[in-house]
């Protein structure tokens, strides 16, 4: 009896049990399908105006990274005694460039004043209209120009390599980012600019930025004069090899990630569009490189590293102008052909003109913005250009797609412009630093090399470089 009763308390202990553990699951259960219904449920979809802020900054801030390949790049083709003074120009002019255009530069380049040449905005100064974050549209829009700035100064560096003062160099990056930038910028991609009234295209700077600070340098290289022994008096040339090769190589691959940046980044939108963008920049750098690497096999029997990294750097220039506007089967011919023009290019200016430029600055930026630029007046095809500008303001087709002479006359005019107008204001500009603050290191601080001259300190305090290094 005893032991009845006691199975039968069990049996309702175990069934009680069973039944509020299966409650427990029911309702664990209903909880997860309420969860799984939530998480079902479409999500808002971010406002195309912060998706549009978000690809800004990003880009920039890969364009900012171009600064530690041009840094890399140009002391991995110097000699090791002058790595110290290349990388600290490389550093300061774009923390000088960065606070000018943030003081007058944006004002001048983005100013509406409606003369065409040269903006003005006083509430653009010191970007007082934005000065408490109020606008964030316009905080991302002026990082994103700064650090092409930067850019456009930064190139001066490689060509006036080994024998320039850090004073005059400075003083030099200050002005070209308060004015040779801004105006010129102003010109083709301000709200009022005459180039950018022609219809005349340079979607991510060709000109703008890469061709801009190359005229500079080329004056640059010209006023400070050759580095101590380059041309000897029975005129032959001494060539001064580049100590890291390493280092060269990996600038070029640092230039070439950041570029996506500069050219996909230019739509200012995150946009569909920059898929193509991304693909003419890659057509165009895989080009030129195998192009730089060939044509200096054929000439002088040994594929020349130095030549396919500027060569690719070349092609990435070229195709700059015109990501939006070419086809992809034209991006490999543009950026083929500024591989070929690097090797003459470089040929010229140190053989012919004699200016001497270390890492072969002007002929990358200079030569190879100057045909890209005008390269869509030969490539460009308005069907493909419609799809990032409005209707009025698209291109027409280039002389190779049925159009004419009339966007390559365009372009040239714009590539023109703006040659003449940086040679002469840097001419003066340099003429000036000459003239004050000083430019040319000594032949004696050129020989213990920079880093010791100018900064005291080495790059490899621990190792003794070979004869010249």
């Amino acid at each position: 009896m005893v032991l009845a009763l006691g199975l039968l308390l069990g049996t309702g202990f175990v069934s009680t049990t069973f039944a509020q553990e299966a409650a427990e699951i029911s309702e664990v259960v209903l909880t997860e399908e309420v969860v799984a219904a939530e998480v079902e449920e479409p999500v808002e979809a971010l406002p195309q105006s912060v998706a549009n802020i978000v690809w800004l900054l990003m880009t920039a801030f890969l364009v900012m990274f171009m600064q530690a390949g041009f840094g890399l790049l140009e002391s991995g083709l110097t000699r090791s005694k002058n790595t110290v003074n290349i990388m600290t120009k490389n550093l300061m002019d774009f923390c000088v460039g960065c606070l000018v255009f943030w003081a007058v530069g944006y004002a001048i380049m983005y100013g509406d004043n409606k003369n065409g040449f040269i903006g003005w905005d006083p509430n653009l100064i010191f970007m007082s209209l934005e000065a408490n974050g109020d606008d964030p549209a316009m905080s991302a829009a002026w990082l994103f120009q700064m650090v092409f700035a930067g850019t456009a100064a930064t190139i001066v560096s490689g060509a006036m390599a080994e024998r320039t003062k850090l004073g005059g160099y400075l003083v030099y990056a200050i002005l070209i980012c308060a004015v040779l930038y801004p105006v010129t910028g102003h010109w083709i991609w301000g709200p009022s600019g005459w180039l950018g009234a022609m219809n005349m295209r340079d979607f991510a700077g060709s000109t703008v930025v890469h061709s801009v600070g190359a005229w500079a340098a080329l004056v640059g290289a010209y006023i400070v004069g050759p580095r101590k022994g380059k041309y000897g008096p029975d005129g032959k040339i001494k060539v001064f090899p580049g100590h890291n090769m390493v280092y060269a190589t990996l600038g070029a691959f640092i230039l070439w990630f950041g570029w996506y940046g500069f050219n996909a980044g230019s739509t200012l939108s995150a946009v569909d569009g920059i898929a193509h963008v991304a693909v003419t920049t890659t057509l165009a750098a895989a080009a030129g490189g195998v192009a730089g690497l060939m044509i200096s096999w054929l000439k002088t029997g040994f594929p020349d590293l130095t030549m396919a990294i500027n060569g690719i750097i070349g092609g990435l220039v070229s195709i700059t102008a015109g990501c939006a506007s070419v086809s992809s089967g034209s991006a490999v011919i543009i950026g083929g052909l500024a591989g070929i023009l690097v090797y003459f290019s470089v040929g010229f200016i140190d053989r012919v003109m004699r200016i001497d430029d270390p890492v072969g600055a002007v002929s990358v930026h200079g030569t190879c913005g100057m045909w890209g630029t005008i390269a869509i007046g030969l490539f460009g095809q308005r069907s493909i250009d419609i799809r990032y500008w409005a209707e009025d303001t698209a291109i027409k087709d280039g002389l190779f797609f049925g159009g004419g002479t009339s966007q390559l006359v365009t372009q040239s005019i714009g590539v023109l412009a703006v040659l003449a107008f940086c040679l002469s204001v840097s001419w003066l500009i340099f003429s000036i630093v000459r003239a004050t603050v000083g430019l040319r290191a000594s032949d004696e601080d050129q020989e213990d090399g920079l880093d010791i001259s100018e900064h005291g300190m080495e790059a490899y305090p621990d190792f003794k470089p070979n004869d010249g290094q």
